[in-house]
């Protein structure tokens, strides 16, 4: 039984601990909530509905809040679909709404059956009296849809919004789960985040067109910045294999490099002359609204656990990471293995800066900055080995999703900025202290 709850804690503690999380701040952030936009409609709708008496004759109210004009319309649409009359919609502030009633009054046009307002604009004290502030429109009924306890927490957008912010972290994060896997490190890819978003940036405006460049356009200046890192993670790897290098150095190296080019390509400014359909990558949502770059994110992953856990390029860079010398006598080719591993990993981390700057709509060299930590965190959170040969792709993508979790919940409850360092850094430090050990009790990995 010991056996079997270490060897469930081993494969899915870190998804416990990720569901516990949510657990904690879902709790920590339950509020009462109001109905907005086209929910805030179709409860309000359903009440009229209700109301006694052929065609009600209703006045829809509603401020200048998020979704308040979604609210309006809807009911401008949907009410006259249900018998109702509207006669009139009052969008600004209670002077707005006081006017719309003494014009009805002075009309003379007969009673008014209610009000139908968002939950703000129910609270105006316009409405508080209508009966004895305008008898002549008898005594119509304030219709105000009905309040509700949920966590801010899981809300749907603040969740597909810490999906979305983890993107490009979750991506790179691919690339360093397979190097860390080998037993090295990469520090430059936030460097190639920001040269990749500088690069396609770039591109874009000055050989596809600027504003005005098309989707094929945009779409090789995006794969050119790709690339283009793809061939700074080649280098990295030959001056590691070739040269025998410690992938510490090699990377430093290249982290100053990627970023001194960055600042020089853009001149150290932004880059913004993009199209607004560049943004569809970064900001859009086109598959039930979950938005795109998530979307991407999936699709890597679900390639990266094939290539893991399937094929035998994956097998390899397991083996390199366990044993390099006994992966060498076994016959696998040691160097096009962690040639491949820091490839990928540079192209990843290009894709993570067209992203960003899709995201942004601009390029500019301070893009990627401290990413580099956060990638090797989720990596570590997720339960990969920094002594290598050992590691998931879904554990990182847990890792991602942890350490997105605990920054967002932290926002939730107003915890400052500082703090928020404070508890991460601590995580981390906990994720590496678990790693040691978990190795303590198994024994040394074996001498590379």
């Amino acid at each position: 039984m010991r056996i079997r709850l270490a060897r469930f804690l081993n494969e899915y503690g870190m998804l416990l601990v990720l569901l516990l999380l949510g657990a904690f701040f879902s709790a920590a952030t339950y509020r009462q909530q109001a109905p907005v936009g086209a929910a805030a409609a179709r409860q309000v709708l359903s009440a009229v509905k209700n109301l006694p008496g052929p065609a009600p004759r209703v006045l829809v109210a509603a401020g200048d809040q998020p979704g308040d004009a979604e609210f309006a319309a809807q009911l401008q649409r949907a009410l006259p679909a249900a018998g109702a009359e509207v006669v009139g919609v009052v969008q600004g502030d209670p002077r707005d709404a006081r006017a719309a009633l003494q014009k009805l009054a002075a009309a003379g046009g007969g009673r008014l059956d209610a009000v139908a307002c968002t939950q703000v604009a129910g609270t105006w004290l316009v409405f508080a009296d209508l009966s004895a502030d305008f008898p002549a429109l008898g005594a119509p009924r304030v219709l105000v849809p009905r309040s509700y306890w949920w966590p801010n927490f899981l809300k749907a957008e603040n969740l597909l919004n810490i999906a979305n912010q983890i993107a490009v972290i979750a991506i790179v994060a691919i690339g360093m789960t397979m190097v860390i896997i080998t037993g090295g490190i990469d520090l430059s890819v936030g460097s190639l985040i920001a040269l990749a978003a500088v690069l396609a940036a770039g591109f874009i405006r000055d050989y596809a067109g600027g504003v005005a460049a098309g989707p094929a356009g945009m779409c090789l200046a995006c794969l050119a910045a790709i690339l283009v890192t793809g061939l700074v993670g080649a280098f990295s790897g030959a001056m590691i294999t070739r040269f025998d290098i410690p992938p510490f150095i090699v990377t430093l190296a290249m982290m100053l490099v990627g970023s001194g080019s960055a600042y020089i390509l853009a001149k150290g400014q932004s880059i913004y002359q993009l199209p607004d359909a560049f943004t569809w990558l970064g900001r859009g949502a086109n598959l039930g609204g979950l938005p795109n770059a998530v979307i991407l994110m999936l699709l890597l992953y679900a390639g990266a656990h094939v290539l893991m856990a399937r094929l035998k390029l994956g097998r390899y860079l397991y083996a390199v990471g366990g044993n390099r010398e006994a992966a060498r006598l076994s016959g696998v080719p040691v160097r096009r293995v962690l040639m491949f591993a820091y490839i990928a990993g540079a192209l990843l981390a290009g894709v993570g800066g067209v992203i960003l700057a899709s995201q942004l709509k601009s390029g500019s060299a301070t893009y990627g900055n401290m990413y580099e930590l956060y990638v090797i965190a989720a990596v570590v959170v997720g339960g990969t080995s920094l002594s290598g040969g050992e590691g998931k792709m879904f554990g990182t993508l847990t890792g991602a999703l942890t350490i997105a979790v605990i920054q967002n919940g932290m926002n939730l409850t107003n915890v400052e900025s500082y703090t928020q360092k404070v508890v991460l850094g601590l995580v981390i430090l906990g994720a590496v202290l678990i790693d040691k050990m978990r190795h303590s009790r198994t024994g040394p990995p074996p001498a590379a």
